[in-house]
């Protein structure tokens, strides 16, 4: 994974530097657009396979994105990434993997497909009626194949509101909600809701 993160940050801070120079010229919405769509598309593809990663490739990815938000804000390079993307509403890299992770495992529970990642998906079933037997939990194999132990960890470690959700929409609602809440301690506002 090492090498595909550099790759990416390399890309990333390219674009970054790009859109630093031109954002005099764009109104704060038209940034945030051309940092989603060339910038954000690069550090979220496949990022759920860096789920297990080493917390240095982690803070590697946070840093530029930390620079992205800067940028995105006119923002000095000294001035806290952490209060801009809270203002922006943009979740951290870990919660945005754990978000992607946790969103694909829904989508894969709520209709069998894609067939290989919907087979490698089991419903946890105790040996003995449990407390937890109504937490609709997955089981979290030995093996440390990617998406059979990501996906089930990062289910898992939803809250039940999130997971008995019966819509994608309101799933994806309140797993941001959540992970907002576990990023920044608050609760994001909530438009046209």
């Amino acid at each position: 994974m090492d090498r595909h993160v550099t790759e990416v940050i390399r890309s990333c801070k390219y674009y970054t530097r790009s859109l630093r120079h031109i954002r005099p010229l764009l109104t704060l919405e038209a940034a945030k657009m051309i940092s989603h769509g060339i910038v954000t598309a690069r550090l979220d593809y496949c990022n759920s396979l860096s789920h297990g990663t080493s917390v240095r490739n982690l803070n590697r990815l946070q840093v530029t994105q930390n620079e992205q938000t800067r940028a995105v804000c006119r923002a000095p390079r000294s001035a806290s990434a952490t209060e801009l993307r809270r203002q922006l509403h943009w979740l951290p890299e870990r919660q945005r993997i754990d978000y992607k992770l946790a969103l694909l495992t829904y989508k894969t529970r709520s209709t069998g497909t894609p067939a290989h990642l919907a087979s490698l998906l089991e419903i946890h079933r105790p040996a003995r009626t449990l407390r937890s037997s109504n937490n609709n939990l997955l089981t979290v194999p030995s093996l440390s194949l990617a998406f059979c132990v990501s996906g089930p960890t990062a289910w898992n470690s939803l809250p039940n509101s999130c997971k008995q959700a019966e819509l994608v929409t309101t799933f994806k609602r309140k797993l941001k909600s959540e992970l907002f809440y576990l990023a920044y301690g608050e609760q994001p506002i909530v438009y046209g809701v």
